[in-house]
């Protein structure tokens, strides 16, 4: 009895033994469990020998259709005919496929007067004598290349249907019409579109202070002239700082070679910028007032750079110059100043006329050379004339008034005296007065015709002004 009882208290003494055995593996693995994440994340891990495969990039995030085809009508539809096994087709790179057709219907242009007045009521009636010039065949070659343009570009850009002209700016033009006055003779483009706003240009000579920047802002027109004094332009820093920048990149060993390469190309086109401004001034988009015509047009015998021209929209007519050219596909644009006075919530930013009702007419081969400050008085004398050679206006033309402040008057030095007698200046006269200096604002330039009105204030008014 006594040998059974020593043999269970063996057997229980050797199980209580096994279940603490077992009990402190088990706590010793959930310890281990614990810390070894952290040490495992301290060490690298080898790169393996072979490539692991990696899932390809998948297009995450909500994307807005309709903002992607810029206004574009979509009709999707999705076709699954039966196929092979899913490895044959995951192989086949037409097994999946994505067809992009895009169809644009050109627009027919306007030919009547009365297509014409359907765009802009008052037009027969502001020029009555657009109805003797239109023809059945006054339709501008222009036109059809511009949507030829347009459509060249849907083409280029349909893989990137963010670049893609907007249906806006598809039909941008209503029509182009080639016209000559009868009896006069008189030639004229018209053209009918919407309008954008164009804030370009800057003059240091009439405004040191150039207005803020936006993101499109160049300070270049096309129509230039040689600077009258060495006032620096005031957008010239800026862009010779980004020619510093890009020369020490350029010079950086760390630049690869491809960066380089972009790099003379930027530092070519920065010099050319900062010496052009040197040399020249511009049309300023706030002040001034002028259209902008498409790339196309300027090559063309049709319109030219320093053209005159005429804006007519509801019952006014504004005179204006041929002042910039812009991109070929595109029509209809103005200086922030015509913007201005057609719409006061116009802003480079915001266009003050979204539909086609805009009437630009320019008078080709009109454009006086050299090319000088836009003369206000001139821009509205010489419209009015040749619209009188088109059959006139029902209503006086608008008068643009300057809103240039006047430059500051130098004051001369104490040594500079007077001289009644018109000879050279002698000794006693200061040294700035007895060289040639650049014309002062307020007096005309050696280019202007006498009497002549610019754009910033004359010693004495124009009579009738």
């Amino acid at each position: 009895m006594s040998r059974v009882r020593t043999w269970r208290r063996l057997v229980l003494t050797v199980a209580v033994i096994i279940l603490a055995v077992i009990i402190y593996r088990w706590i010793s693995l959930e310890r281990l469990h614990r810390v070894l994440p952290a040490e495992v994340t301290s060490t690298p891990t080898p790169t393996p020998a072979e490539p692991t495969p990696t899932r390809p990039p998948v297009i995450t995030g909500k994307i807005d259709t309709g903002k992607i085809f810029n206004g574009i009508t979509v009709h999707s539809t999705i076709e699954t005919p039966e196929g092979a096994d899913a490895s044959t087709e995951r192989g086949d790179p037409e097994s999946y496929v994505l067809d992009l057709k895009l169809r644009a219907r050109l627009p027919v242009a306007n030919k009547s007067i009365e297509e014409l007045s359907r765009v802009t009521p008052q037009l027969g009636t502001l020029l009555p004598g657009l109805t003797a010039m239109i023809r059945p065949d006054s339709v501008s070659p222009l036109y059809k290349d511009l949507y030829a343009t347009k459509a060249k570009m849907l083409r280029e850009n349909l893989g990137r249907l963010d670049q893609l002209l907007s249906r806006h700016n598809f039909y941008d033009c209503q029509t182009i019409l080639q016209l000559q006055h009868p009896q006069t003779h008189r030639k004229a483009l018209l053209l009918q579109a919407d309008m954008d706003v164009d804030a370009d240009g800057s003059d240091s000579d009439r405004m040191p202070m150039g207005p803020a920047v936006t993101t499109n802002f160049k300070p270049f027109t096309s129509y230039r002239w040689q600077k009258k004094t060495p006032s620096t332009n005031p957008y010239q820093p800026a862009i010779e700082e980004k020619l510093r920048r890009a020369e020490e990149d350029a010079a950086a060993k760390t630049t690869t070679v491809d960066r380089k390469r972009e790099l003379r190309t930027a530092i070519t086109q920065l010099r050319d910028e900062v010496n052009t401004l040197k040399k020249f001034s511009f049309l300023i988009g706030a002040t001034d007032p002028y259209i902008v015509i498409p790339g196309t047009f300027a090559r063309s015998h049709e319109a030219r750079v320093g053209d005159y021209s005429v804006v007519v929209f509801g019952d006014k007519i504004y005179p204006a110059l041929v002042g910039d050219v812009g991109p070929n596909d595109k029509t209809g644009e103005a200086s922030l100043r015509i913007a201005k006075e057609i719409n006061n919530l116009a802003t480079p930013y915001n266009r003050p006329v979204s539909d086609l009702k805009v009437t630009y007419l320019i008078f080709p081969g009109t454009a006086d050379t050299p090319f000088g400050p836009p003369d206000l008085d001139k821009i509205q004398a010489r419209c009015q004339t040749l619209v009188d050679e088109v059959g006139g206006a029902s209503v006086p033309l608008h008068h643009w008034e300057n809103i240039i402040p006047p430059l500051p008057t130098p004051t001369p030095t104490a040594t500079a005296t007077a001289s009644a007698s018109p000879v050279s200046p002698g000794p006693s006269v200061a040294p700035e007065f007895a060289t040639p200096s650049p014309t002062p604002p307020g007096s005309p330039g050696p280019a202007a015709s006498p009497g002549s009105t610019f754009a910033f204030p004359l010693a004495s008014p124009t009579p009738g002004r």
